[in-house]
């Protein structure tokens, strides 16, 4: 092995940090906070036509204020199969069918399930943090089991490896502290 593929080795941990980041930030996107977000339904999947069909697709999710998500179907006959698969999707909304429009009520989180939450954000946040070291544990063996490259040169790859690390922990710590005042914020 040489200096570049310890780049490339470097490199390549960098963007597995990244995707750990990109996850957390995902699993985030989904969790309730008692504000409206058409995120909330993004996994909801219709059986439309026989074909498993993401909600984005056969309709517009409005947020009219801060606790009603507002679904419209550009297929009328999808009302019944999208109220379906909402409920079926188990993401703790009723919807309410209004004539052409469904309507999701977005409840107010007790101060009880709003410290749950935050519990659920910190733990993810820790989780994705154990994968950002886990990563570094497996390019830095990488780097150690070249013996081509000097020690120099391993310390200073290490150093590398070591600065990303501590990059994507900051970053995760930051989308943890944001998501953590969105939920306590009433």
């Amino acid at each position: 092995m040489s200096e570049q593929t310890a780049q490339h080795t470097i490199q390549e941990t960098r963007e597995k940090m990244d995707k750990a980041l990109q996850n957390l930030k995902g699993e985030l996107v989904k969790m309730r906070t008692g504000r409206a977000t058409p995120s909330l339904v993004d996994h909801v999947r219709v059986d439309y036509y026989g074909t498993p069909t993401p909600l984005k697709q056969i309709a517009q999710i409005a947020v009219p204020d801060a606790k009603t998500l507002q679904i419209s179907c550009w297929d009328q006959g999808a009302i019944p199969l999208v109220e379906k698969a909402i409920v079926a999707a188990n993401i703790g909304l009723t919807p309410q069918v209004d004539g052409k429009l469904i309507r999701l009520n977005i409840p107010a989180l007790s101060e009880d399930r709003r410290k749950e939450i935050v519990k659920t954000v910190k733990k993810l946040g820790e989780d994705c943090k154990v994968v950002v070291r886990g990563l570094r544990r497996d390019a830095n063996e990488v780097i150690k089991g070249d013996k081509s490259l000097s020690e120099d040169l391993q310390k200073k790859n290490q150093d590398q490896i070591q600065k990303a690390t501590d990059e994507f922990t900051t970053q995760v710590d930051t989308v943890i502290e944001a998501k953590s005042k969105e939920v306590l914020t009433v």
